[in-house]
């Protein structure tokens, strides 16, 4: 089984928050997505190793969806609860969301390539309607 597929509802779920974050600012660039994940990549990094994560300039754009992302996370990872959980199979680990976020980050960096400044939000909007 592929990483993609074995991890397909946490990459939805993360991505699925960064589209929360484009239906809401249409300006939104695949360049503020790249940014908020390597942050998010540095913080979940820092906080296994136990130590501050290193000071990112973000933009709002990218901020916004550093928050969105880290809820998400932390909700897979079993440290929010919810009244409602739909999270059947086990939480999963920060070195899987680690993982996770490296996978989103490195399709961001090919759609961009690929279709310009916005070619990875265009791409995966179309995955998500309801976003």
């Amino acid at each position: 089984m592929s990483f993609t597929d074995k991890y397909l509802d946490v990459l939805q779920n993360i991505e699925f928050a960064i589209q929360l974050v484009f239906k809401e600012k249409p300006e939104l660039t695949d360049y503020d997505v790249t940014f908020a994940l390597e942050y998010l990549i540095e913080y979940y990094t820092s906080k296994e190793r136990g130590r501050e994560p290193r000071n990112f300039n973000l933009s709002e754009n990218s901020i916004q969806i550093s928050e969105n992302v880290i809820q998400v996370c932390e909700y897979r990872m079993g440290h929010l609860k919810t009244d409602k959980s739909d999270i059947e199979d086990q939480p999963v680990t920060a070195n899987e969301i680690l993982n996770c976020l490296k996978k989103i980050k490195t399709s961001a960096v090919k759609w961009t390539k690929r279709s310009g400044r916005k070619g990875y939000l265009d791409f995966t909007k179309d995955f998500f309607p309801d976003a």
